[in-house]
């Protein structure tokens, strides 16, 4: 008798777990999540490291998330600065503070963003920092005039079209 009650007691408990719906209700997605769908795989779109979006407004085929123009322009323009991380996925370019010998006492710092994997004239962001040394290994923030930006983000896209017109050339 025993054996019969464990046995349905278990047949029970299996047959209940077939009601329970295992699929969760889907949520709504934030902003985030919806750029990273919209920017693909990271293996690309079919599935091979190496393929990307073989498309005209990409710029070209490219194994990274971003326009591979704006990308190597990006780094062509900072290379003087030392690069702390690129994230070619992402599209984020960071380096470390640059003292330029021209210029003791002051030193600078870059974030750059591509945000967009077609070659735009909006699709790089660049954000400058400056300090100051006050005396020691003091150094104070300073304000950075609002062309500075402007002019890498512009020099940025001059070479990154002058790399597209390489490619075409080819």
């Amino acid at each position: 008798m025993k054996k019969i009650l464990v046995a349905l007691a278990a047949i029970f408990a299996l047959s209940a777990c077939s009601g329970i719906d295992s699929q969760a209700p889907e949520t709504p997605k934030s902003n985030k999540d919806l750029r990273r769908e919209a920017r693909g795989r990271l293996t690309g779109d079919d599935g091979l490291l190496l393929s990307g979006d073989k498309t005209e407004d990409t710029g070209g085929p490219s194994a990274i998330g971003v326009n591979i123009f704006l990308w190597r322009a990006t780094l062509d323009t900072l290379s003087f600065m030392p690069i702390t991380s690129a994230d070619p996925f992402g599209g984020t370019i960071l380096t470390d503070w640059y003292e330029d010998p021209k210029t003791p006492g002051e030193r600078f710092k870059v974030n750059a963003v591509i945000l967009d994997k077609t070659l735009r004239a909006d699709g790089v962001k660049v954000t400058v920092f400056r300090q100051k040394n006050t005396g020691g290994s003091n150094w104070r923030n300073q304000k950075v005039a609002d062309n500075t930006a402007r002019a890498l983000e512009d020099t940025i896209l001059t070479r990154a079209r002058q790399l597209r017109v390489a490619q075409l050339g080819k």
